[in-house]
């Protein structure tokens, strides 16, 4: 690079108008320069624009910063110039292509102290934030609805010192502080997800099945002492599958009907789906439940693929006894790996979300594995976790904004 060359930081700030970017790139037009960098936010109608170029060898800078100045003052704006060497140019040039990163930070509101700690990790590991953006909506100052949802992303750039302390240190700190904060590499998977595999009991709906099943037969407190082991994964999925189902035996088959039609289902769930297949991604439920409840879900949310239990019923009633295989955690991640070669995609394009040891296979092999309102030995398992809002949390981690999700 030849040493006569000028490098010059624009910045521009003031209240927000209409063809402001165009009238200063107008007069940057005239003397031909080659620009460099550009980034422009506006936060409440306030304008912070930055314009990095470099200043041709035919013209001297001193007629451009003149035009500029004039510019500025007859639109209102302030104006500030910064001479970059060349070296400080090179050096910056020089960044590009370093590994960068995505951290959400997900909760019902944002707080300084939110926003303080969790710099505060990304600084420590060493790590350079290029950008911050807010992915939900405006705050209304007057709802207190415990549905809102503050989300803002940092991208992020540089290699952590240590990538599983970083992980740790913001989980450590999401349970401290009530918020979530995910965690993904910056890559062409992570913008080119294709599919999202559900768990469904205490996932996809805020219930397990066999547990209301088991009401209604009068055998609750023995399932849900089943079921709670087998969640916590103190006791083998097959057999307590097998014992919770034997305990079913002669429940009337029209009880399936009254639990489905009450299925409590997850907040942020619908809103998920429907944004899902507006977008053309397709989903499956992949469940150690049973189909009869993961079909009802399947045509109310507009799943594309179900795969769970078959209870036996004969005469109208539960024999205790169930149909085929067992759709166990290992089940569970084959199939995951089936429906990636079936749509042919990559297993890094897979989103995989579930609550209970027995999703741990494929929260492991998903590209994205998410640990939904779980268990401690669950979320330490999983990439990233969300404990504090609702399943349309995975459309922000997508880099989804409410504008597109709400249009």
């Amino acid at each position: 690079m030849p040493n006569n060359r000028e490098i010059i930081l624009l910045n521009i700030s003031g209240n927000d108008k209409p063809g402001l970017t165009s009238s200063l790139a107008e007069i940057l037009s005239h003397y031909n320069v080659q620009i460099l960098d550009i980034g422009q936010a506006v936060i409440h109608e306030d304008l912070g624009l930055g314009i990095l170029f470099e200043v041709p060898q035919a013209y001297e800078s001193a007629p451009i910063l003149k035009d500029l100045l004039f510019k500025s003052y007859e639109i209102g704006v302030k104006i500030k110039f910064t001479p970059i060497s060349e070296k400080r140019y090179a050096e910056w040039v020089s960044h590009q292509g370093k590994e960068r990163y995505i951290i959400t930070l997900l909760a019902r509101k944002i707080t300084a102290e939110h926003l303080a700690k969790v710099t505060r990790i990304i600084s420590s590991q060493q790590l350079n934030i290029d950008t911050i953006t807010r992915l939900s909506g405006r705050v209304d100052l007057n709802s207190n609805s415990k549905q809102n949802k503050a989300v803002v992303e940092f991208s992020v750039r540089g290699m952590p010192i240590d990538v599983e302390i970083m992980k740790s240190d913001f989980m450590d700190l999401a349970g401290k502080i009530s918020i979530d904060i995910a965690f993904q590499e910056d890559n062409i998977f992570r913008r080119n997800r294709r599919l999202v595999c559900f768990d469904m009991d205490s996932t996809l709906i805020q219930t397990e099945v066999i547990d209301e099943l088991a009401e209604k037969a009068g055998v609750g407190d023995k399932v849900k002492k089943i079921t709670e082991a087998a969640m916590c994964g103190e006791i083998d999925f097959n057999e307590s599958f097998i014992q919770r189902v034997s305990l079913l035996k002669g429940l009337s088959e029209s009880a399936l009907k009254e639990v489905a039609e009450s299925l409590p289902i997850t907040e942020g769930a619908e809103r998920l789906m429907k944004t899902l297949n507006k977008y053309g991604y397709k989903t499956a439920i992949l469940s150690g439940g049973f189909n009869y409840f993961g079909n009802f879900l399947k045509a109310k949310l507009g799943v594309d693929y179900v795969f769970s239990n078959e209870l036996e019923i004969k005469q109208g009633q539960l024999t205790g006894k169930h149909i085929g295989d067992i759709v166990d955690g290992k089940r569970k991640a084959e199939l995951l790996k089936l429906l990636a070669f079936k749509e042919d995609i990559h297993l890094d394009q897979v989103i995989a979300i579930g609550d209970g040891s027995n999703d741990l296979p494929m929260l492991q092999l998903a590209g994205l594995g998410i640990a939904f309102h779980a268990k401690p030995k669950v979320k330490a398992g999983a990439d990233n976790a969300i404990s504090n809002i609702g399943l349309d949390a995975i459309l922000y981690m997508l880099g989804f904004r409410d504008r597109e999700i709400n249009k």
